[in-house]
């Protein structure tokens, strides 16, 4: 990405303009950071409290029996949102699906498990393992960079 900045002293306001030739996610954040929209607060419900979750303190999230769930450094919360709409809030550069029931935090991983055909194992840094679903294990190479 090419940044060019020209200062006018004509100029009231900053202006940012962005010529590509397609737009990507990349950009769809850069422009979501300029604009000042506020990532909205993931709610986390446990023993009739609601909780706010911090992105960082969220191992895994998965969907069990019609629920989907997110593992904390502090326990279990069911989340009242689908997976696909906290795949779609959740940072892009911590958080990635490996399965179509389950989002990994990136950060929270010990080591990933080639060794297994056609699959990966992820085990985490509380002890927990997952595994990368088939489809699922050339996006996470991609991701990897291998």
């Amino acid at each position: 990405m090419q940044i060019e900045i020209k200062v006018d002293e004509t100029c009231e306001e900053p202006k940012i303009i962005i010529i590509t030739n397609k737009v990507t996610d990349e950009l769809t954040d850069l422009v979501k950071s300029f604009t000042g929209i506020v990532p909205q607060m993931l709610i986390g419900f446990r023993n009739d409290n609601a909780e706010i979750l911090r992105e960082e303190a969220i191992y895994r999230i998965y969907t069990a029996s019609g629920k989907v769930y997110a593992v904390t450094d502090n326990g279990e919360y069911t989340l009242r949102l689908r997976l696909y709409e906290l795949e779609q809030r959740l940072d892009k550069h911590n958080f990635v699906r490996i399965s179509n029931s389950e989002i990994i935090h990136l950060q929270k991983v010990k080591s990933f498990d080639l060794s297994f055909s056609g699959t990966i194992c992820i085990s985490l840094s509380n002890g927990m393992v997952s595994y990368v679903s088939r489809r699922y294990v050339p996006k996470i190479k991609q991701v990897l960079g291998i």
